[in-house]
C-alpha cells in the first residue's frame, strides 16, 4: 500500500507523478535564494512538476573545516521563510540536531535528515516527533533492506509521513554507486521513495579538501530512477555550479533542468499510466 504525504496542494506517493525538490546545496544568501527560487518554480511549472525548494542554512558534514557552512540557523530559517512567503513554494531543509526539529519545524514543510545520521534513534525519533513530513537519507554505508528499522524508529513517534531517500553507497574510497535495487526494495515499506541525483554521484573528500562530484552522470541516472518509479526527485540546481560555495561538482545547472525535467516527466508518464 502506497502512503501519500500531502505538502502544499500535491501529495507525494510513489504511485503518483514524480515531485521535485531542488535548489542550491547551501544558503548562498538571501536575493540569491529568491532568485533561484523563483526561476526553478518557473520552470517547474511549465514542465508541470509539483516543486518544493530545497537549501540548506548549515553544513555540518563539510570535509575540511575551512569549507562555506551556510549562515545559521536563524538567519537561515528566516531567508527560507521569507522564499515561503514570497515565491509561494513549500520548503525542504535539513536537520543536523535534535534541538533544531521544533524550530525548523515551524518554516519547513518538510524536515531532512542527513545520512551520516540515519542510525542515531534518538536523532531520527525527535525530528520526526517534529511533527512535519521527513525525508530520511539512507546512510552510504547502510544496505536498503536495513532501512525499514530506521523508518519504523521515526513512525514510532505516531508520525506516518516519512519519506526513504537513496544518495548513493559507498563503493572503495572516495566513491559512491547507486544501486538501482534500492528504490524497489524501499518501495516496499510503502513509504514514499526519492532518489538523491546529485548526492549519488558525489566523490566524498575526493578533491582533498572537499568533495569532488561528476554531474555528467546526474542525467543518466535519474531518468534510471524515474524509470523505476520514485515518488521524488531531489537535486542540487544552481545557477553556476563551477563556483557554487558547496557541492558545486554534483550540481545541476540552472539552465540544463527544464531540459531534463520534461524528460524525466516523459519516462515518469510512461511508468505510471
Amino acid at each position: 500500500m502506497n502512503h501519500h504525504i500531502k505538502v502544499a496542494n500535491f501529495e507525494i506517493g510513489n504511485d503518483l507523478p514524480f515531485v521535485l525538490f531542488a535548489g542550491p546545496c547551501v544558503i548562498e544568501g538571501e536575493e540569491f535564494s529568491i532568485k533561484v527560487a523563483t526561476q526553478i518554480r518557473d520552470i517547474a511549472a511549465r514542465v508541470g512538476v509539483p516543486f518544493v525548494f530545497k537549501s540548506s542554512f548549515d553544513k555540518a558534514n563539510r570535509t575540511s573545516v575551512d569549507g562555506f557552512r551556510g549562515p545559521g540557523m536563524q538567519e537561515g530559517l528566516r531567508i527560507l521563510q521569507r522564499v515561503k512567503d514570497e515565491v509561494g513554494v513549500p520548503i525542504i531543509t535539513d536537520v543536523h540536531t535534535p534541538e533544531q526539529a521544533v524550530p525548523v519545524a515551524k518554516v519547513a514543510d518538510i524536515l531532512q535528515t542527513p545520512a551520516f545520521l540515519c542510525r542515531q534513534t534518538d536523532f531520527i525519533t525527535e525530528v520526526a516527533k517534529a511533527g512535519k513530513p521527513v525525508n530520511v537519507k539512507k546512510g552510504q554505508f547502510l544496505a536498503p533492506w536495513d532501512m525499514p528499522h530506521v523508518l519504523r524508529k521515526a513512525q514510532s513517534t505516531g508520525n506516518a509521513d516519512i519519506m526513504l531517500c537513496d544518495r548513493g553507497t559507498s563503493f572503495g574510497y572516495n566513491n559512491l554507486v547507486s544501486d538501482m535495487r534500492s528504490l524497489i526494495v524501499m518501495a516496499e515499506t510503502g513509504a514514499p521513495v526519492v532518489f538523491d541525483a546529485t548526492h549519488s554521484v558525489q566523490q566524498p573528500g575526493g578533491l582533498g579538501g572537499a568533495t569532488g562530484g561528476n554531474r555528467e552522470f546526474v542525467p543518466g541516472l535519474s531518468r534510471a530512477a524515474v524509470a523505476i518509479g520514485v515518488a521524488a526527485v531531489f537535486m542540487e540546481v544552481h545557477p553556476d555550479p563551477d563556483n557554487a560555495k558547496s557541492d558545486g561538482p554534483n550540481s545541476v545547472a540552472l539552465e540544463d533542468l527544464e531540459a531534463l525535467l520534461i524528460a524525466l516527466k516523459k519516462i515518469d508518464a510512461v511508468v505510471k499510466s
